[in-house]
């Protein structure tokens, strides 16, 4: 059987040594199960909107988020991974938030804030006061496109929830009900096609609300009920992605969807878990190609 090629994209902006190791586990995982897979970011396709951007890959493993470029090479005919609408979806958290709800599966109680425009702002705050109302104090204000946590805020008072949808200028943004049994802690599960591959709860540093490695948060190893690895692949299915990080909330003996991730950041729960995703998403990929 002939070698499979594959290309690996990535932001042409975003570089760190943590992503650099990210990368690497995939290129490795690669090589061991015979893929030549090349590595280069979106920079590397200035070409004519007509041109076919990746005429030689056999698929195309989409670690960015430009959905116009995914876009192109899946007009061209090349398998992408994730699907430009999937990564589109979790990438934009009032449609991943629409999505888990088209699919009926819990997730907190949403709103979304009125559209405005940066040119504009959001110097009319009166909605403040019917989402802290509806959905009480603490409430969590996400700006819909973010990562990493750094977007995701919470307000104890009416004023406060004022004074964060001011400063955010315009840009998108939902509330959220806190859920207080989930206070700086949440579970993330590595689901790949139809199986939830690993797991691990994650907990925030001390007083954070939010539970995010890259915030300062620590992950241990979980062992997934099946009711959980159901709801995870559910999850991942609502918003069409091959693989995903699913972040599941805990609500008393019940499971929240809280987020889903198109390109999840796996060293993580490779360091809690000991298991490494690049082989699992790869063996994937092939089988459907």
């Amino acid at each position: 059987m002939a070698k499979k090629r594959g290309l690996l994209i990535t932001n042409h902006f975003l570089n760190s040594a943590y992503l650099e190791s990210l990368y690497r586990l995939l290129s490795e995982a690669a090589e061991k199960m015979a893929i030549e897979l090349s590595h280069t970011t979106g920079g590397a396709f200035m070409r004519e909107i007509a041109h076919s951007p990746a005429a030689q890959a056999d698929f195309v493993l989409f670690w960015d988020k430009d959905v116009s470029l995914a876009r192109r090479l899946v007009r061209h005919g090349v398998p992408v991974f994730n699907t430009p609408d999937a990564i589109r979806i979790c990438d934009d958290k009032a449609e991943t938030a629409e999505a888990l709800l088209r699919a009926g599966l819990p997730t907190p109680r949403t709103l979304y804030a009125p559209l405005s425009y940066p040119s504009i702002g959001c110097e009319n705050t009166d909605f403040v006061k019917d989402a802290c109302q509806t959905l009480g104090l603490p409430l969590v204000i996400k700006e819909c496109f973010g990562s990493f946590g750094e977007q995701v805020h919470l307000a104890h008072t009416l004023a406060e929830a004022e004074a964060l949808a001011h400063s955010l200028g315009g840009r998108r943004f939902l509330f959220q009900e806190l859920i207080r049994d989930s206070f700086g802690v949440d579970l993330r599960v590595n689901v790949v096609g139809d199986k939830a591959v690993c797991a691990m709860r994650r907990e925030g540093r001390a007083g954070d609300f939010r539970s995010n490695i890259a915030a300062g948060g620590s992950g241990t190893a979980y062992p997934l009920s099946e009711r959980e690895a159901a709801l995870a692949v559910a999850a991942a299915k609502a918003v069409g992605a091959d693989f995903a990080g699913v972040d599941l909330l805990f609500a008393g003996e019940e499971r929240l969807v809280c987020e889903v991730n198109s390109n999840p950041h796996f060293l993580g729960s490779y360091a809690a878990t000991g298991v490494d995703l690049a082989p699992h998403i790869f063996s994937h990929i092939l089988q459907r190609i």
